[in-house]
């Protein structure tokens, strides 16, 4: 897959259609529910909110990965849901989709919620642990934020 042939595509809900959405969605269960075996409700309501931008790599229609910002009520950002599929990793995606995504954010601080595994992926893009290591679904996860560019 060239990398010139993937696009970077944002959406608020309210601007997918339902093929899209359906394909964005599929991709998040093959691999959280699926493949990591962890049965949670997908449909979290938060999807649908004005202020969640969607954001995700796209091969030919095909989504390869995704993450969703949502706005929290405090004022920061909040990325969650990052995936790639597993045919796509090791590619960079998901690399470049946390660039594409932290230039939506701005400067505004941002939290997330990694799987332990991955900490060092986040510190790379500006992010620092904030909170102990918990688990979540039998999976290690560790709260990281990054702060505001100016604060």
């Amino acid at each position: 897959m060239p990398s010139l042939s993937i696009e970077v595509r944002a959406a608020r809900f309210a601007d997918l259609d339902a093929r899209t959405f359906h394909d964005l969605l599929r991709l998040r269960i093959d691999v959280f529910v699926v493949e990591q075996r962890c049965p949670y409700p997908e449909l979290d309501g938060r999807d649908v909110e004005p202020g969640t931008r969607h954001l995700w790599l796209e091969h030919d229609g095909v989504p390869l990965a995704y993450l969703r910002i949502l706005a929290d009520p405090d004022g920061v950002a909040r990325i969650g849901r990052v995936v790639v599929a597993a045919e796509a990793r090791g590619g960079g995606h998901a690399g470049r989709l946390m660039t594409a995504a932290l230039a939506e954010v701005g400067d505004r601080p941002c939290v997330l919620e990694a799987q332990s595994h991955l900490v060092d992926f986040y510190a790379r893009h500006g992010f620092t642990v904030s909170g102990p290591e918990y688990v979540e679904d039998g999976i290690p996860h560790t709260p990281m934020r990054r702060e505001s560019i100016d604060g």
